[in-house]
């Protein structure tokens, strides 16, 4: 298959050996499972359960709370033991509330699981776009996306190209790896479906050519489907953004602050695909996923099939523990995932590794002035000038920061890892589009107070005018009730 080039990256230490031929394990049930209404991009979900309630596997717990929000599904059978605030995954360590579950250790499926759909290819698309949003599926690569919002995009564009990223880009993470190895088939099968409910005639399986045993049982899968492609796509970070693959593959770059979809194409996780084929096929929820459990401090890297709602420390421990202190503990992969507070935090559904990292591994430096080099422009894969934006955030130039690209930016930290002045350029970046966004709403909530408050003013002025009215009237016809009331006393007193 011809392939595209594509702008900048870099060839970062892949360090995935620890894992790469560690095959998926189940983890134990723990004693409890942390499951947090805030799980995806969105609202977070609401609750529908009690403390003390029963609860079977794949129960509806918390319903999805708006458009880009994802159901909620028990992890396993169990009592409701709380709903309460507990820490969350997120730098900040701030408690979020969360549904917390006793599992009875039977891990039954609770007997409202929709029944599965036999023939996927013969019903409406839409029954399997409804049927993802009730599993709960949203992007397992980590942006959490609700996956039935992507699969609705055929109805709002022409689809002609689904591509299933199996890229893994990211240092140490293995576990789509293993995922393709072990579940090709379900994995194909997955996309299959999803290329049906988007209307796509084409689908394209994206694998850097490091992932040789995955290339080999992807295409071994997809053999007896002539619309089905499998890609081996050049190792360089970050070939696994939504973009930057569907250019690789397709030729077709993304203007700026535009979706693929406008370019007829639409791009997803291969555990992803995965979870959609359980959820159609056998009418399973989204209630676990594959972690990739690794970093130089941890004593036996694994990869391992988690229910939600499961603790860092939990896999930390079925890992053999920690040898030395870590340095810094990732959500995520060392480019762009974001540290942990503490191990006492749960697996969520964009969880795909935990990183345990010493401090060889994260190499932090005191920042230097910038010399100037030009390095990170260089690698910018969105073809930006990241020593310019760096210089309006310093000086508080947002808008200028923004005129230069800023909200084009992808985070992927190319640009910080080669810093010969080790600069933390994607901190200034992700702190500048927090700072816009806040701006933004808070833009939006003053045009919103704004409006309300010229409604008001409008009402209260269509009152006045009302009473105005009424006033009029009512003197009109006092005076003219006068005027009868004189003109009749006149017909009575004429001679």
């Amino acid at each position: 298959m011809k392939l595209f080039p594509v702008r900048g990256g870099i060839h970062p230490s892949y360090r995935k050996e620890r894992t790469a031929e560690a095959a998926i394990v189940a983890l134990p049930l723990p004693a409890s499972l942390y499951i947090p209404l805030q799980q995806h991009i969105g609202a977070p979900a609401e609750p529908l359960v009690q403390e003390g309630d029963l609860v079977g596997k794949g129960q509806l717990i918390a319903r999805s709370a708006g458009t880009v929000s994802a159901h909620l599904h028990a992890p396993t059978s169990g009592r409701i033991k709380a709903i309460a605030e507990a820490p969350a995954p997120h730098p900040s360590g701030l408690p979020q509330r969360t549904i917390v579950l006793e599992p009875d250790g039977k891990d039954a499926w609770a007997d409202t699981l929709p029944a599965p759909v036999r023939d996927p290819f013969a019903v409406d698309p839409e029954v399997i776009r409804d049927r993802v949003a009730a599993a709960g599926i949203v992007g397992l690569g980590g942006a959490a996306f609700p996956s039935a919002i992507k699969l609705n995009l055929g109805t709002q564009s022409r689809i002609h190209t689904l591509l299933i990223n199996g890229a893994e880009c990211e240092p140490y993470l293995t576990c789509d790896d293993r995922v393709m190895r072990e579940h090709a088939d379900e994995v194909i099968d997955g996309a299959r479906i999803m290329a049906y409910a988007l209307g796509a005639d084409r689908i394209v399986v994206g694998i850097e050519k490091n992932k040789p045993q995955a290339l080999a049982s992807m295409r071994d899968a997809c053999a007896a489907f002539p619309n089905v492609d499998v890609a081996a796509v050049p190792v360089q970070y970050p070939m696994g953004s939504e973009r930057h693959l569907t250019q690789a593959i397709t030729g077709l770059e993304t203007p700026a602050r535009r979706l693929t979809a406008e370019l007829g194409v639409v791009v997803h996780n291969v555990g992803t695909a995965r979870a959609v084929h359980h959820a159609v096929r056998f009418g399973r929820p989204l209630t676990d996923r594959v972690v990739t459990v690794s970093g130089g401090a941890v004593a036996d890297a694994k990869n391992i099939l988690v229910p939600l709602g499961t603790l860092v420390s939990e896999l930390i421990a079925f890992c053999g523990g920690l040898t030395v202190p870590p340095r810094r503990i990732v959500n995520g992969g060392p480019m762009m995932g974001l540290p942990l507070p503490s191990l006492d935090v749960p697996v969520i559904k964009g969880t795909c590794g935990i990183l345990a990292l010493t401090a060889d591994e994260t190499n932090e430096r005191p920042a230097q002035p910038c010399i100037r080099c030009g390095s990170c422009v260089t690698v910018c894969p969105c073809g930006l000038v990241p020593v310019e934006m760096s210089a309006y955030i310093r000086n508080d130039r947002l808008d200028d920061a923004v005129q230069a690209g800023l909200m084009d930016c992808v985070s992927c930290g190319s640009c910080s890892y080669v810093c010969p002045s080790y600069i933390p350029l994607v901190h200034y970046f992700n702190y500048a589009k927090g700072s816009v966004a806040a701006k933004e709403r808070e833009m939006r909530k003053l045009a919103s107070v704004k409006t309300l408050a010229e409604a008001k003013a409008m009402r209260l002025e269509r009152a006045a005018q009302a009473k105005r009215e009424a006033a009029a009237r009512k003197a009109a016809e006092k005076a003219a009730a006068e005027k009868a009331a004189a003109e009749a006393a006149a017909a009575e007193t004429a001679p």
